[in-house]
């Protein structure tokens, strides 16, 4: 499980670390009006992940527990799904770009920002699928109900850090220019992970079916 987990993790950190709703959302709060509205927005980012990965979780294992053959259908759809995040990131790795970060002028409370952070994440389509891809790939290594749950914190731990960090440098208002200029060695990290973690999963389930 430890190394599934950590496997899992290090697909995660780099998807948080590329450039995506949540880190526009975190720098344009730390750029508009400091690390402290910054880091109560990444809070909010975080919470969500308890809320995607016990939705995914349970969910999925309701079905699973019906149809368990739905396990390597699901295996195809998330495995496709993370090869084509995979792709489009070494596309935009290639290609290049500024990313766009713009100061918020918007004041919020600690709850108000902690509530936007929630819904810039719970309202991303990108994350619902990607937490299913990433919840499929877990059940998909052996792991039972609990355990795939019992990612939520590690997740959550994660984006808290990543986006924290995100949030004190871009309040110093050097980060905007630094990051750009890495931003492209991001995107390609990113690619290759989540490229490793699906072609691993459509790997697995081309494989349950030669067996059969």
């Amino acid at each position: 499980m430890l190394e599934t987990y950590l496997i899992t993790l290090a697909g995660i950190v780099l998807g948080q670390i590329a450039p995506g709703p949540n880190l526009l959302a975190v720098a344009g709060a730390a750029l508009g009006q400091g690390r402290r509205a910054a880091f109560f927005l990444a809070l909010g980012v975080s919470s969500a992940i308890f809320v995607w990965v016990t939705v995914a979780a349970f969910g999925l294992a309701a079905l699973l527990a019906v149809y368990p053959s739905l396990l390597t259908i699901m295996k195809f759809i998330g495995g496709g799904y993370l090869c084509f995040l995979a792709l489009r990131s070494l596309v935009a790795a290639w290609r290049g770009g500024d990313p766009s970060f713009r100061a918020s002028r918007t004041e919020w409370t600690p709850l108000s920002a902690w509530r936007r952070g929630l819904l810039v994440n719970l309202t991303n389509p990108k994350s619902a699928l990607m937490w299913s891809a990433v919840t499929t790939f877990l059940y998909g290594s052996g792991l039972s109900a609990p355990q795939v749950l019992g990612f939520a914190p590690t997740g959550f731990v994660s984006a808290l850090i990543v986006y924290g960090i995100y949030g004190t440098l871009f309040s110093t208002g050097v980060a905007q220019r630094a990051y750009a200029r890495f931003a492209r060695v991001v995107e390609a990290l990113f690619g290759l992970a989540f490229g490793a973690l699906g072609g691993k999963l459509v790997a697995d389930a081309v494989g349950e079916i030669s067996a059969k």
